[in-house]
């Protein structure tokens, strides 16, 4: 996400594709995408389970629906009004073709669940944060 927008932005030349040919309906990687504000609240709910007495454990999080490298291009695109140009690089030894998580147990366990489920939201929210921080953390 960080990346699209900020090559929506300018801020980078392009966004590297890394492969063409997986097997996904348009030959790139399918990953969940989760947006940060998720993350932390998943965080705060383990960190409350913990002072409760609870056991460490790990969880997975996102939202339990991919998307592809290309659809979050064309996100990205829809969302801010500008072109998101990219190349098309060399698959990356290692990543798979789909990897989409299964939050249940955090759900289960921590009552936690996903705000932002739908790809537009999380890029647009992305977005506003660029467009009032153009030079990032330093304003």
């Amino acid at each position: 996400m960080t990346l699209a927008t900020r090559t929506a932005a300018g801020k980078r030349p392009y966004l590297s594709v890394f492969g063409t040919a997986y097997p996904t309906p348009d030959g790139t990687c399918i990953w969940d995408y989760i947006h940060v504000d998720d993350l932390a609240a998943a965080h705060v709910l383990a960190l409350e389970a913990l002072e409760r007495g609870g056991p460490t454990a790990a969880y997975n999080l996102g939202t339990g629906r991919g998307y592809s490298v290309l659809e979050v291009i064309k996100a990205a695109e829809k969302v801010t009004g500008q072109k998101v140009p990219y190349r098309v690089g060399s698959r990356r030894t290692g990543d798979p073709a789909v990897l989409v998580a299964s939050a249940e147990k955090a759900i289960t366990e921590l009552g936690w669940r996903p705000g932002y489920t739908k790809l537009e939201d999380i890029i647009a929210t992305a977005w506003q944060w660029h467009r009032r921080k153009p030079r990032g953390f330093k304003g």
